[in-house]
């Protein structure tokens, strides 16, 4: 019996590591949103066409855009990751306080919904969801975490 616990916990410690490096997919908990933590989710996700999927990584600042002012006010920059993918970072500045200063060549890490474009995808939901319906996401950049 003692030899079945041992297995177990160590059975259970290397699923939970292996969903920590991003090796698994970790339930977010809202539903049938799976969270990833490497390009490699980034990139599938890419090229099956997926939305609606939670995402972690971190990439450069390759690009600071102007904030999209219609609707909600996004702050957006492009990051390009490890595997040279690019994403746009659209960051609502009205739920969240604005990454600054920001610039080119940053590093910044993320957590947040991925949507589906031709031209590398969307990372949106970087903040908390004040109605508590969204898993709340983060930015970090120098230390500092927005959401």
């Amino acid at each position: 019996m003692k030899k079945l616990f041992i297995f177990a916990l160590l059975l259970a410690v290397a699923y939970f590591a292996a969903v920590e490096t991003g090796m698994l997919p970790a339930q977010s908990g809202t539903g049938n949103q799976q969270s990833y933590g490497s390009d490699h989710a980034v990139i599938t996700a890419f090229e099956n066409r997926q939305s609606d999927i939670q995402l972690k990584g971190s990439g450069e600042v390759i690009r600071v855009l102007d904030d999209d002012n219609d609707g909600s006010r996004h702050q957006r920059f492009i990051l390009r990751l490890a595997s040279g993918h690019s994403l746009l970072i659209a960051h609502n500045i009205d739920l969240a306080k604005r990454v600054s200063p920001i610039q080119t060549g940053d590093h910044v890490e993320f957590y947040g919904e991925y949507e589906w474009n031709p031209q590398g995808g969307v990372i949106h939901w970087t903040h908390h969801d004040p109605q508590r319906r969204h898993v709340a996401g983060w930015l970090k950049h120098h230390g500092r975490t927005y959401q």
